[in-house]
């Protein structure tokens, strides 16, 4: 009989270690270094990083700025190791084109993979941000006319922003090839969670964890959505006071381009004020901080799946690789 998944009752403390489901793989970053643990047909193959680390009190650290400094670090850093990933694959790998070639050849190995590396993040963050953002934003903006309210405005841009949201989750979680990254993605959480409560790291042990963590990247995505519709409303309404011209232009395709673009340029706070959130309540257990990750928990169902022995394997190694020297170093 299966066991049924328990939310583990002792834990002894909040780790900042966390980490990404790769292909076949895991990536874990830990206080001061970085680990990428990939299954091949020939093992387990371990590569350890030093990671960058900002000295106390230093720009990238202030509070409202570490945020969107973190997140992008942890796009590049993400990209890397899916490319890493990628090519540990035990599947065949397509010969590269003659334009690939070519590159590489003018640039050079070195720079032609930061090239690639720029580009990807580029794209993957553009992407993102027409999905999720400049559609709704295209969508609602034709109701200004008939929707005088800046408030309700935006909440119909968060309807529309959340719809396209879950739909994308929901089409996702169902691709046959996403499901085993899911998998890893649910041994990374049952993994931290077994370490969090002090217990050996053992696949019996991390078998009977939740698959469920609050300071997951899901989770984190689910915050910036809610909270764009409050800022978004916010700073709408305080550039309508401060430029009253613009008022009259409602309805105009100039009006629309200025306030899209507004709203773009408010994305990095956005991201900045939800790290702090979401730093603030990894560091809480309390039933308020339940109540607030609740629907980022449930998200979950969607990103995370229940993992095999041998993928529980690959995300200890990973959290082992990257432990710290000093006990508790990494406490969150």
């Amino acid at each position: 009989m299966k066991k049924q998944e328990q939310q583990p009752c002792c834990e002894k403390f909040k780790t900042m270690i966390g980490g990404q489901a790769l292909i076949e793989g895991i990536m874990m970053r830990g206080p001061d270094k970085d680990a990428i643990v990939v299954r091949t047909k020939d093992g387990l193959d371990l590569d350890v990083k030093p990671r960058k680390v900002h000295p106390k009190g230093s720009f990238p650290t202030w509070p409202f700025i570490r945020g969107a400094v973190n997140f992008f670090d942890a796009q590049v850093t993400g990209v890397k190791a899916l490319m890493h990933s990628a090519d540990l694959s035990p599947e065949e790998v397509e010969e590269p084109s003659k334009l690939d070639l070519w590159l590489e050849k003018k640039l050079g190995n070195e720079k032609f993979q930061k090239m690639i590396i720029g580009l990807a993040v580029a794209m993957g963050m553009g992407l993102s941000i027409v999905l999720f953002f400049l559609l709704p934003m295209i969508v609602s903006s034709f109701f200004d006319k008939w929707i005088p309210s800046t408030l309700l405005l935006h909440l119909l841009e968060g309807i529309v922003r959340m719809t396209i949201f879950m739909a994308y989750m929901f089409l996702v979680s169902r691709m046959q090839e996403m499901k085993r990254v899911f998998s890893y993605h649910g041994a990374e959480h049952k993994t931290i969670r077994c370490y969090e409560a002090g217990l050996p790291l053992t696949v019996e042990n991390v078998r009977v964890q939740t698959r469920m963590h609050p300071r997951c990247g899901t989770s984190f995505l689910l915050i910036v959505m809610v909270l764009s519709i409050l800022v978004f409303s916010v700073a709408s309404s305080l550039l309508l006071s401060a430029v009253p011209a613009l008022e009259p232009m409602r309805g105009s395709f100039l009006y629309r381009l200025i306030m899209i673009v507004f709203k773009l340029l408010l994305l990095p706070l956005i991201v900045s004020i939800t790290y702090e959130i979401n730093r603030w309540v990894g560091r809480k257990d309390n039933a308020f901080t339940r109540i607030l990750t609740a629907p980022g928990m449930w998200l979950q169902n969607f990103t995370t799946n229940e993992p095999d022995d041998s993928m529980i394997e690959v995300a200890i190694k990973a959290v082992e690789a990257v432990l710290p020297e000093e006990a508790g170093a990494d406490r969150w």
